[in-house]
């Protein structure tokens, strides 16, 4: 049987989402939208006599940093090399970057065989969250009402490189909302919260303080209203656990963030929630 990997289509990603989903691993309703937007040739397909069967996504952002995920093969073709022939293939696409991944833990021994360290783990915490008003001298706005630039450089201080092409979509696209919390004219927060089969995803998560977390969470989910949320919450930022504590959120699910290199420097302190385990 002939076995193909090549650049997936947008129909292909868009069956990359159905996937995950039967994984259990509820990708917001539009994220393949900015996917594709972030990097068009990032999702690679894996075909079996013409037939797909299993696919990963590997997102290159500056000069030197890439992003794995989506790394997927069939119930059907499990254990029979198809899974670890679409990895390298993918690697070798990112191949001289740092790469990052959010992983499942029951394979995080594999990932570390193949080059990459533990740097955190994220908790997905779900529920419906709690009422929080925004503390004194923020208020909440549509992230799509500033410059664009500014909210741009806000999230650089959470990311390892630029992702401007990543963003636009990401705060514009259907079926979600974006805001930024303002406290003296300056961003103190950011969030952005995405309809999905199961749980909302609320991811980026950023936030100057727990106050502002929260109050950003509860916002976020009215625009759902009746609906759980989930955030994949760092297990560092240990002042946002015990938060998601409080507002009634219960852990659910958690992945390991891994890299091949060093783990970049970002704003550890105000990461409240990882955009995507899909994208980072």
């Amino acid at each position: 049987m002939a076995f193909e990997i090549a650049t997936a289509s947008a129909d292909d990603v868009v069956r990359v989402m159905d996937w995950a989903n039967d994984e259990g691993w509820n990708p917001a309703n539009t994220d393949r939208f900015a996917f594709h937007a972030m990097d068009p040739g990032g999702f690679l397909m894996g075909r079996l006599d013409g037939e797909p069967v299993a696919c990963i996504s590997v997102a290159r952002y500056g000069a030197g940093f890439g992003f794995l995920g989506c790394y997927i093969a069939r119930p059907a073709v499990r254990g029979q090399g198809y899974g670890i022939q679409i990895w390298n293939a993918g690697m070798k696409r990112l191949a001289g970057r740092n790469v990052g991944l959010d992983g499942v833990v029951a394979q995080q021994g594999n990932y570390h065989k193949s080059g990459f360290q533990l740097a955190w783990s994220n908790v997905r915490h779900e529920g419906m969250p709690e009422r929080a008003l925004p503390p004194p001298g923020v208020r909440l706005v549509d992230a799509r009402s500033l410059p664009f630039d500014k909210l741009a450089a806000y999230d650089r201080r959470f990311f390892p490189e630029p992702r401007d092409s990543f963003l636009a979509p990401w705060i514009t696209m259907p079926e979600r909302a974006a805001l930024v919390a303002i406290q003296d004219g300056e961003i103190a927060g950011f969030g952005v919260i995405r309809a999905a089969v199961a749980a909302s995803r609320i991811g980026p998560l950023y936030a100057e303080s727990t106050a502002t977390a929260a109050a950003l969470i509860t916002a976020l989910a009215d625009t759902m209203p009746g609906r759980p949320v989930a955030i994949d919450m760092p297990d560092f930022n240990e002042p946002g656990t015990y938060l998601a504590g409080q507002l009634g959120l219960e852990p659910a699910f958690e992945t390991a963030r891994m890299y091949t290199g060093a783990e970049p420097e970002i704003d550890r302190e105000g990461l409240f929630g990882v955009a995507s385990l899909e994208l980072g």
